[in-house]
């Protein structure tokens, strides 16, 4: 079982002040957690989604955490492969470099971003997007392994070169898959990838998405393997705030993950803008009939938010209001559940852009000092 972190920078202050603000909070949270004994930090990759994520350059931000860092897992969750945003090459030789510096700690994600707010910006169509993905995933191992590399595809030309440099991890780093529907799910393990169960629908959502995944790496075909490592391993998001008051903890990470929903919903579904100010924190403590609905990818995701006591078990395909938020018991009741749902790694996330930095601080000392030590 691996304890990880996944920042996504996202901020409500979306001025340059506030980014120097959120980069700075980041690296002091990556660098406890390295201290606390946590596995990977794992970067998103977004740009154009302004408060939803403002990571839109994550090999830099993984490059400055290698420099100071010694032990923990530097994780691409994911590399966005359209070409123009970042090509093969680059990605093989940007990835390969991390790995060496980093002296082997490199996990190395793919997919495709989830909006054409994205896409557009590089001049795609995102329903046209994935061949051109599927190309490119298939291609960087190749530059990984081979002393010359030329490929002649629909998509992507390349004459014979060399590509310098080879990873540190042999024969290349562990590589893993961006999941945000069933049918990634199922290409992950057809293709021997690690899955990122990048949706928020809880325990038993994560079971059902657990067995796609577990069927489809038992049945693939070795001639559908994307590079040289297989991989089976199933990492799930959880959303999580852990402090000694439950109650506040509770009303700081239903906030959070309300903005974190309203600004996915702002540039994936349509929806307004969020507006922090003009909400009832009290309403929100005590539980609302609010229903937020938007689409990740091609994955519908609702969100309630209304408190419903002594049932931690979200509904399938539901955004719990549930999630960690609470003691740490409350917190390790639920990675009980990710876990038996059968989670190899689970991905907490507290940078939800009404948290403030110091619940998140004191999130991480609760989950090193208490959390990780219960399930090792």
């Amino acid at each position: 079982m691996r304890f990880s972190l996944i920042f996504e920078a996202q901020i409500v202050d979306a001025s340059p002040r506030g980014e120097v603000q959120v980069f700075n909070e980041l690296m002091e949270q990556a660098l406890l957690a390295e201290k606390l004994g946590f596995d990977v930090i794992w970067s998103v990759e977004h740009t154009s989604l302004t408060h939803y994520a403002h990571m839109s350059a994550p090999e830099t931000f993984l490059a400055f955490l290698a420099g100071q860092t010694s032990r923990i897992g530097i994780g691409h969750g994911v590399v966005c492969l359209m070409p123009a945003m970042n090509h093969p090459i680059k990605v093989a030789e940007r990835v390969a470099t991390l790995d060496i510096l980093s002296k082997g700690r490199v996990h190395f994600g793919v997919g495709k971003g989830g909006s054409q707010q994205e896409a557009g910006a590089y001049g795609y169509d995102l329903k046209e997007l994935q061949p051109i993905i599927d190309e490119a995933m298939y291609l960087i191992p190749r530059m990984f392994m081979e002393d010359e590399v030329e490929h002649n595809g629909p998509h992507l030309t390349i004459p014979p070169r060399p590509i310098h440099p080879k990873p540190f991890q042999s024969p290349h780093p562990p590589m893993y898959m961006a999941c945000t529907n069933l049918d990634t799910l199922a290409r992950a393990g057809q293709r021997g990838l690690g899955a990122l169960v990048l949706g928020f629908g809880g325990p038993e959502e994560v079971a059902k998405k657990n067995k796609i995944y577990r069927d489809a790496w038992q049945s693939r075909d070795v001639r559908d393997q994307v590079g040289y490592r297989p991989i089976q391993h199933l990492a799930a998001l959880c959303p999580t705030i852990v402090l000694d008051d439950a109650q506040e903890a509770r009303k700081i990470g239903l906030r959070g993950q309300r903005y974190f929903y309203e600004s996915l919903n702002y540039w994936y579904g349509g929806g307004p803008c969020p507006d922090p100010d003009s909400w009832d924190d009290q309403l929100v403590e005590e539980g609302t009939n609010t229903i937020i609905t938007t689409k990740l990818a091609s994955e519908t995701l609702t969100m309630d938010l209304k408190e419903r006591e002594g049932d931690r078990k979200p509904s399938s395909g539901i955004l719990s209001a549930q999630n960690a938020y609470g003691t740490v018991e409350d917190c390790i009741d639920y990675v009980q559940q990710l876990t038996d749902a059968g989670a190899d790694e689970i991905l907490f996330m507290t940078n939800m852009g009404t948290v403030p930095h110091w619940a998140q601080m004191e999130t991480l000392r609760k989950i090193g000092t208490h959390v990780i030590p219960h399930f090792r």
